[in-house]
C-alpha cells in the first residue's frame, strides 16, 4: 500500500532536513538514540532498530529519498521526502510506497504523529 501526506512546518528547510538526518537532533524529538547520517548509501537506525532502511539519494535541505527493510518483500519499501521552502515555513511532502498491508496503520499513525508530527513539535516549540 502507498502513503501521502503533506505537512507545513514554521521552520527553515535547512532545519527541517536537520531533523530528519542529524542523530542528536533525531534523539530529541524522537526520544531514542539512532544512527543517521545524511549520506547516501548509509544504513540507519531508528527507535531501537524498530525502522531501518538504507539512504537511496540525498540532496541537502530539498529531498531525502529511503529504501525501509521489512523483512521478506516482494516489493522495495520507498520514502521520498521533497522539502520545499513557503514563506516562514516548508512544506514537507511525503510519499512512502509498498507498505506492507499488516503494518500500514502503524506506519501512517507513525509518520502522522510520531515522525513529522513530533518534528513540527520540536521546530515550532520556540
Amino acid at each position: 500500500m502507498n502513503f501521502k501526506y503533506t505537512i507545513d512546518i514554521t521552520a527553515d528547510p535547512e532545519e527541517v532536513f536537520t531533523a530528519l538526518t542529524n542523530p542528536f537532533q533525531i534523539e530529541l524529538w524522537s526520544g531514542y538514540p539512532a544512527e543517521m547520517k545524511a549520506e547516501e548509501g548509509f544504513v540507519f537506525s531508528l527507535w531501537e532498530g524498530d525502522i531501518c532502511g538504507v539512504n537511496l539519494e540525498v540532496k541537502p535541505n530539498h529531498l531525502l529519498v529511503q529504501e525501509w527493510f521489512f523483512g521478506e518483500t516482494d516489493q522495495r519499501s520507498i520514502v521520498t521526502i521533497k522539502l520545499k521552502k513557503d514563506g516562514p515555513r516548508t512544506r514537507v511532502e511525503l510519499e512512502h510506497t509498498n507498505i506492507p498491508d499488516e503494518v500500514f496503520e502503524e506506519i501512517v499513525e507513525g509518520w502522522e504523529e510520531y515522525y513529522l508530527g513530533s518534528i513540527k513539535g520540536l521546530l515550532e516549540m520556540y
